[in-house]
């Protein structure tokens, strides 16, 4: 059994988590540059937690400006097992409509202009990414949100676009129509790739804001309405991260889906030929296997 620590990565909209005790703001170092922002630290219902606003307080990071690998190697480097991702989507389904919740379980990636590993030339490493997500965190995520009277859709493809513009019609189309895409949002990419690298458990809750531009009765995505959506997600969101410790408990043994274990096998470069630059920065998310 080892201790839980809970880390929430909160999306536009959410930038705190309610009833915190002996909450402070801390600022972590990393090798991979400066996070997002402090991090919240406390404890909820005698869970250890952490938060991280993803934009940074007051909004200041786009979607690829955002320091994913520094943000992941934060968390690893002060204890945290299990990371819940809280982000805004549009939707591309009928049935997921605006202010319901989707407990994500697979991606397509259109990102294009993000560092997406920690690893490198000198130390060369492949994790396997078919399934993304955490199933142990992602039941405990829909637990949460039903518990808190949320309408909430369980599996789902996340088309991560590189943003900050919103889809062109055409796009949202094929997405939807010819790729099988059910949500799409801007951030969960490399966030989702970098957290297996560094062995955490990760699970995404998408809380859908708007029908994307494909909807024939809803046009293109109108930011004010988005903005009026966010809010209303916003309490849902707070209220279903109050309820995660209660469900994760205080101690928590080895993954059953081995994401704790996803170096295992990984690193393909032999030890005498690693680069002892890049592996010192890996130390956090990656000592357990470089050592």
């Amino acid at each position: 059994m080892t201790p839980t620590r809970i880390a929430v990565i909160g999306g536009s909209g959410i930038y705190d988590i309610d009833g915190l005790e002996g909450a402070k703001w801390v600022q972590v170092a990393t090798p991979w540059g400066k996070p997002s922002d402090q991090i919240l630290t406390g404890t909820l219902d005698g869970v250890e937690m952490a938060f991280l606003p993803r934009h940074g307080r007051g909004h200041v990071h786009t979607p690829t400006s955002v320091p994913y690998r520094a943000n992941i190697d934060a968390l690893k480097r002060i204890g945290c097992t299990d990371v819940i991702s809280v982000s805004a989507c549009g939707s591309f389904r009928e049935e997921m409509a605006p202010g319901d919740f989707v407990i994500v379980d697979q991606f397509i990636d259109r990102t294009v202009n993000r560092e997406k590993t920690f690893f490198g030339t000198g130390c060369v490493a492949h994790v396997s990414v078919a399934h993304p997500t955490c199933p142990r965190l992602s039941d405990a995520c829909e637990t949460a949100a039903r518990d808190a009277g949320i309408n909430v859709h369980r599996g789902g493809t996340y088309l991560a676009m590189e943003g900050p513009q919103f889809s062109t019609l055409a796009e949202s189309r094929m997405y939807r129509e010819s790729w099988g895409a059910d949500v799409i949002g801007m951030t969960n990419m490399p966030e989702a790739k970098l957290a297996r690298e560094a062995e955490l458990c990760y699970a995404s809750v998408a809380m859908i804001t708007d029908y994307d531009s494909w909807h024939p009765d809803h046009g293109e995505v109108d930011v004010t309405q988005i903005i009026a959506t966010l809010t209303g997600n916003a309490d849902k969101g707070r209220n279903l991260v109050a309820r995660l410790p209660a469900l994760l408990g205080s101690e928590r043994t080895p993954c059953p889906h081995g994401c704790d274990r996803a170096l295992e096998y990984a690193v393909m470069t032999a030890p005498e030929a690693r680069d002892p630059e890049l592996v010192a920065k890996l130390g956090a998310v990656a000592g357990r296997v470089l050592a």
